[in-house]
């Protein structure tokens, strides 16, 4: 009897909590989203990952919260997307041997590059408030990359290939992850990264394409530091939200 009584209060809890849930989302879609900017400056992989992972929890718990889109530097490291079968433990070690650190993950594609001088952006949203599948979101961060360049004065483009390119090369790698329609990871922008880092994979898999970034296409110095704040009014912009930026400098 005891066991019976403790299910029908489970089952009551769970209905109840989705209920919720789908009240707040519902009430959340009548106002623009609030998009938190975090800024996390040069900061380990690992470290980042877990600032993430609380925040994805915290906009699952609560869907009408607060977006958040972390900005950061990463210490030099390689990631491993969710194909990362195709990568022995032997090929991830003799990586490590540059000194950079490697990383099996959770987004989508294969194996990039982070490191000083490359902006990394991590938007954390609910795609039930934008109305929008993975594809769509995943275009408008593209879209909103090729407003950076424009701003630069640099013509870029998209292609069949996820991410942003000048030609045949790739100035802008992007791999997300979606769970019960929240984003994780995102967009690495090449600033004035070092691409000779690059040389030790073949980024994203793709064999006859390059990589690229604002500096070298531009030939002047363009820095991480003159990078956010166009990056962040652009996906402002694509994605309708308020942006609090508290710690703009």
């Amino acid at each position: 009897m005891l066991s019976e009584v403790q299910d029908c209060a489970c089952v009551l809890y769970q209905n109840t909590h989705r209920r919720w849930l789908r009240a707040e989302l519902s009430s959340s879609l009548m106002s623009r989203p609030v998009l938190e900017v975090v800024r996390l400056g040069l900061v380990p992989f690992a470290e980042a990952m877990q600032v993430q992972r609380s925040r994805v929890d915290q906009l699952k718990t609560r869907p009408g919260s607060a977006w958040t889109l972390l900005l950061c530097e990463h210490q030099p490291v390689y990631t491993v997307g969710l194909r990362s079968s195709l990568y022995s433990d032997q090929d991830l070690d003799q990586l490590r041997t540059t000194g950079a650190q490697v990383h099996r993950t959770d987004r989508g594609g294969l194996i990039t590059f982070h490191g000083p001088g490359q902006l990394v952006c991590y938007p954390i949203m609910h795609l039930g408030r934008l109305n929008k599948g993975i594809r769509l979101f995943v275009s408008s961060l593209e879209l909103s990359v090729l407003d950076v360049c424009r701003h630069f004065g640099l013509k870029a483009e998209t292609s069949p290939h996820t991410g942003v390119w000048v030609g045949d090369n790739k100035i802008c790698a992007m791999g997300v992850h979606c769970s019960r329609r929240v984003t994780s990871h995102g967009l690495a922008l090449n600033c004035d990264v070092d691409l000779s880092w690059f040389q030790n994979i073949v980024p994203c898999g793709l064999r006859d394409r390059g990589v690229t970034s604002l500096s070298q296409e531009t030939q002047r110095t363009i820095t991480v530091g003159d990078s956010v704040q166009p990056l962040v009014q652009a996906i402002g912009r694509q994605f309708n939200c308020d942006v609090i930026d508290q710690s703009r400098n």
